[in-house]
């Protein structure tokens, strides 16, 4: 058992701070001592923790990883090989913070000790390279994306990925490769960039303007997510802009620990929104709405002069079922006798706390029922790219999620996260069924079109 009075309870802040000087944490944003120090090692978020639920591990546990991160900062524990693989292992749900009594801020804690983990720890050099390829190279760089692109739209429409799946080949190769690759999302056309600069005007009179945060990777593959999106908002008396100047929202860097591009993507979006007199703005994206929500937090410590912009700009970002559920919005939909179920994304869940906007919504749909889903708050095992990064841990989780949806017989499967929608469509093709597994938005997109 953990006994909290021999690592943080000593009662003063700057004991920790000067235990820093000798610990494995270097400069720079790293845990402190007024979030960790929360923490009171009660267990209450054990069962909440899918790592821990699968492997029973008090180091895979929100507060076990809490633990090491005290005894690094301390001195007692390296910012080795045993600590690294605890920490990366964390899918960073946050289902911990909502069963935590006592507010522990558990996200901001595992991201900045990622950022120390990205410092100063050395990854294996392919490890490494592949890192700097993805995140520095590729991903903040919307027409290096764009090629990319391009370049797996012609791989897939040219059915060579069908061919070598099929093939088993990649059964030969060491890891998981051939369950990693059954992974990659289909690129569409066109990709979402053609629409960047547009404006799409209300449908009737205009209630509100806003703009549309359209991504980074889904403005390859979820290109119709997008659409339809805007097509919600105008039926619902919405202009939508899609800002030009917008860029990816650094959410997969915040999560990976590189803060540094993550603050210049941040300061790109910030800038480029708030340049627009927009009443909202509007993700669609669960994960991308956390980081963006959370924007603040990455000029706490550093270029402090962007904070206050990064507040204006949180105070009118809502996710598109948020918005939608807090307007008067346009219930003339089509009647749908469809049995359905709700998948939480948790970041839209645990991260932003909403949970009722999403139901809200569905339960405008005339003729449509709702099952809910037992452990909708566990997360699939998508967590940005954690189910290529840790597979086999994303797959068991998926296997209880789907063994959940079967329970409901359920006809439709839906969540309101993009990568929710991979994870669990992943799973849905490996059971060999055709339910179809949708965004929210989408299913409202066809209500309205079919009451047409």
């Amino acid at each position: 058992m953990i006994d909290p009075s021999k690592n943080v309870n000593t009662g003063k802040e700057n004991e920790a701070t000067a235990a820093r000087k000798a610990s494995g944490y270097g400069a720079g944003e790293a845990p402190r001592w007024v979030d960790y120090s929360r923490c009171v090692h009660c267990g209450l978020c054990l069962n909440a923790c899918p790592t821990y639920r699968e492997l029973g591990l008090e180091m895979d546990s929100p507060r076990g990883r809490i633990y090491q991160m005290i005894q690094v900062e301390n001195g007692r524990l390296p910012m080795g090989k045993n600590f690294v693989e605890h920490i990366d292992l964390c899918l960073d749900c946050r289902a911990c913070e909502t069963a935590c009594p006592s507010g522990v801020e558990y996200g901001k804690l595992v991201e900045v000790a990622r950022a120390q983990i990205e410092k100063y720890y050395h990854r294996p050099p392919l490890t490494t390279l592949i890192r700097k390829l993805f995140y520095y190279e590729i991903l903040p760089y919307p027409g290096r994306l764009k090629f990319v692109g391009k370049l797996l739209r012609l791989y897939q429409r040219s059915g060579l990925d069908k061919l070598i799946l099929g093939s088993r080949v990649l059964k030969l190769l060491p890891g998981r490769l051939d369950q990693v690759a059954r992974l990659a999302p289909r690129m569409e056309d066109p990709f979402f960039y053609e629409r960047m600069g547009k404006t799409f005007p209300a449908e009737g009179k205009r209630r509100y303007r806003v703009a549309l945060f359209a991504g980074c990777i889904a403005n390859l593959s979820f290109a119709r997510l997008n659409d339809a999106t805007i097509r919600v908002l105008t039926k619902n008396g919405c202009e939508v802009v899609v800002p030009r100047e917008q860029g990816c929202c650094g959410a997969l860097h915040v999560h990976a620990g590189i803060r540094g591009i993550a603050r210049d993507l941040a300061k790109r979006n910030i800038e480029g929104f708030l340049a627009g007199c927009f009443d909202a703005v509007i993700s669609n994206a669960a994960g991308c709405g956390s980081v963006l929500k959370e924007y603040p937090l990455l000029f706490e410590e550093e270029d402090k002069e962007f904070h206050e912009p990064a507040k204006a700009f949180v105070a009118k970002l809502r996710d598109v079922t948020e918005f939608l559920a807090g307007i008067e919005f346009n219930t003339e939909l089509r009647t749908m006798k469809v049995r359905v179920t709700y998948q939480d994304p948790c970041h839209l869940g645990h991260a932003q706390r909403v949970r009722t906007a999403p139901r809200k919504l569905l339960a405008a749909i005339p003729g449509l029922e709702l099952v809910e889903l037992k452990e909708a708050e566990i997360c699939c095992g998508s967590a940005g790219v954690y189910n290529v990064i840790h597979n086999e841990m994303a797959d068991r989780l998926l296997e209880n999620k789907m063994r959940r949806i079967d329970e409901t017989r359920a006809e439709l499967i839906l969540t309101a996260n993009p990568g929710c929608l991979l994870q669990l469509r992943a799973g849905v093709k490996r059971a060999g069924d055709q339910r179809r597994v949708l965004h929210v938005i989408e299913l409202l997109d066809e209500a309205y079109r079919n009451a047409d």
